[in-house]
């Protein structure tokens, strides 16, 4: 069986006045939050076990997912202390996908990622550009790196770009690990010193991205299962604006097809 962990503890800062009165998973889009969104999808792919992470406003999110687990620092830690305070699913001895509260994707990209037989796995966009321009003039803002190898692992990912070359595909915040890779992954935090850095940020503020670069320097490889779009980040007000202008037009199923199989 596969379980799931949404992570949807955020306040959604860059997403005001949409998430002064809810959290960052519920703001909605074409007329359905993304919270929503994601549940559907895992449902059309068989994944029913998922507990939400929760965090700023959860008692607006007490009636979705399996269970809900409850990071009381959210205001001052970051998502990898929202993920920990899932310990005991992560330890159930079950495949795991983990997924970004504000991002929404098809089934076909979930099916891939499942069908990876790495302890770690991400899926990465081969067609990010495109998505990016949409978003933001230059392609290079808020994009990130990612290098491979031959074999398809991870390098290196999550640094800000200096060039288009240094970024092979765009991470989009779903991971697979298998039961072996969440107790690699419950391991590899529980021995992060406290008085270590991740460019500069503490463990309590470290990013995922952080977390898959500490399990590649540990040894812990991590593979990249190439897509080509399929998915939404809704992570600002314009992202937003944009998006639900392609759904005036009739056009968002070109990015997003939730049943695209």
């Amino acid at each position: 069986m596969t379980r799931a962990i949404i992570l949807a503890a955020g306040e959604g800062n860059r997403l005001r006045p949409h998430t002064e009165d809810r959290p960052k998973a519920l703001v909605p889009l074409a007329g359905k939050p993304l919270l929503e969104w994601q549940l559907e999808v895992l449902g059309r792919v068989g994944v029913s076990d998922i507990t939400i992470a929760t965090g700023y406003r959860a008692d607006q999110l007490e009636s979705y997912g399996t269970r809900r687990v409850h990071n009381p620092r959210f205001d001052s830690t970051n998502m990898v202390v929202s993920l920990i305070a899932a310990r005991e699913q992560l330890l159930s001895g079950d495949d795991l996908l983990i997924a970004y509260g504000d991002i929404i994707y098809q089934p076909n990209i979930v099916k891939a990622l499942l069908a990876d037989d790495a302890d770690v796995s991400i899926t990465i966009d081969l067609g990010w550009q495109s998505l990016w321009a949409m978003r933001m003039e230059d392609p290079l803002e808020d994009a990130e790196t990612l290098r491979l190898d031959d074999d398809g692992n991870v390098i290196e990912l999550g640094n800000p770009p200096k060039s288009l070359d240094e970024i092979e595909g765009q991470y989009m915040g779903l991971i697979r690990v298998s039961a072996r890779g969440a107790e690699r992954m419950v391991e590899a935090i529980d021995a992060i010193d406290p008085e270590t850095r991740f460019g500069g940020r503490t463990p309590d503020a470290m990013y995922m991205t952080d977390l898959l670069q500490h399990l590649i320097d540990s040894g812990i490889p991590v593979h990249a299962v190439p897509v080509e779009g399929g998915w939404l980040e809704v992570d600002t007000v314009e992202d937003l604006d944009r998006f639900e202008d392609l759904h005036t037009r009739g056009l968002l199923d070109t990015r997003f097809d939730p049943l695209r199989d």
